[in-house]
């Protein structure tokens, strides 16, 4: 199929948009000369604002409601496109889709009926670990795209890449540093490991290997890092860890994560964004599993979890309280079993 005007829709968030980079460069290498656009919500555009690959990127501003919406649909009316990639399959992301007519449509098969079957009653459908970013190329396969083995892209500008080299300068820190970045929090609790385990971890890793640890986390997640910050300061001393949670823009981060030698991490979008800079991930998971698609993609990483529990996974997206009240999924996740893996990771003695 011949394409000049291709159209994606993904409007969140931080982990999803990431991990549609691999389509994004798939249908550039495949359609060098098309115009190819991508709708995304405001919030999270500045993602993909700087990817070579994209012609147009299309914000939705999701507080102005159903109106822009319609303004969306007639804008895509307007530019008339060849074939539509839904990854989002949503109510709005459905409204786009009917009211372009295009004829041409394809949208991601989320395995609705295998995730609630493993969620709910624990059988489990899955024959493997697919990644969300290869399923986001499945709604292109009749166009001959496949995964590449290239991983995830987050283009930072030279700018951004300048402001954090001089922002670590002001700490005496460069990438000749050993330096190990922690992302201890999620939008949800029951993704987040024990935060007193990330102290100690923390602290082991400073006075066994003199790592410097830099925190990593939105504005919402800043009084839960302060805590960690201050209690390991107290035991290991003041400015052996620093905390930018809050601090940094998305892109920020990611040229942030540059510095570091590995990211210890909570199943985040944060996760997404050092997989996208090819870093070496510890990601730590509780609810949630590796059939859900949400592991890191395209890097060195290893995924720790209990696999002793029956319950687990409990949740798609992580809940605010621990359905059985136990909380054994992060509980059983002792400090050893995250800093055994890091040494492995990292090849440390």
């Amino acid at each position: 199929m011949n394409l000049s005007k291709i159209l994606i829709i993904r409007f969140s968030s931080i982990g999803d948009i990431v991990l549609a980079s691999p389509l994004i460069r798939s249908l550039r290498n495949k359609y060098p000369d098309a115009q190819i656009d991508f709708i995304v919500r405001k919030e999270y555009s500045d993602l993909i604002k700087f990817n070579p690959y994209l012609t147009n990127i299309i914000e939705f501003d999701i507080n102005k409601g159903f109106k822009e919406l319609k303004e969306l649909a007639t804008k895509i009316n307007t530019r008339a496109y060849e074939i539509v990639l839904d990854i989002q399959n949503n109510f709005r992301s459905g409204f786009l889709r009917r009211k372009s007519k295009t004829k041409n449509i394809s949208v991601i098969n989320k395995r609705v009926i295998p995730r609630f079957l493993l969620t709910n009653f624990k059988i489990n459908l899955y024959r493997d670990y697919v990644s969300v970013a290869d399923r986001y190329l499945e709604t292109a396969k009749e166009l001959g795209i496949t995964p590449d083995g290239k991983g995830l892209d987050v283009n930072t500008p030279d700018d951004i890449l300048s402001f954090i080299e001089k922002k670590l300068s002001n700490y005496n820190l460069s990438k000749k540093d050993f330096i190990i970045g922690v992302a201890p929090s999620a939008k949800h609790y029951t993704k987040k490991w024990l935060p007193e385990r990330y102290e100690e971890l923390i602290v082991r890793l400073i006075q066994e290997y003199k790592a410097r640890i830099l925190v990593f986390g939105g504005k919402d997640d800043k009084p839960e890092t302060n805590i960690i910050v201050e209690n390991v300061n107290k035991i290991v001393g003041n400015q052996a860890v620093i905390n930018f949670t809050g601090e940094l823009s998305l892109l920020e981060n990611a040229a942030m994560f540059d510095y570091c030698n590995a990211i210890i991490t909570n199943d985040t979008g944060l996760m997404h964004l050092a997989a996208a800079r090819k870093r070496k991930i510890v990601a730590i998971f509780g609810p949630t599993v590796k059939e859900f698609g949400f592991f890191p993609y395209g890097t060195e990483n290893i995924v720790v979890e209990n696999n002793n529990l029956k319950c687990r996974p409990c949740s798609y997206h992580g809940t605010s309280v621990c359905p059985k009240k136990h909380f054994k999924c992060m509980k059983g996740i002792t400090t050893d079993m995250v800093y055994y893996s890091i040494k492995h990771i990292l090849n440390l003695s």
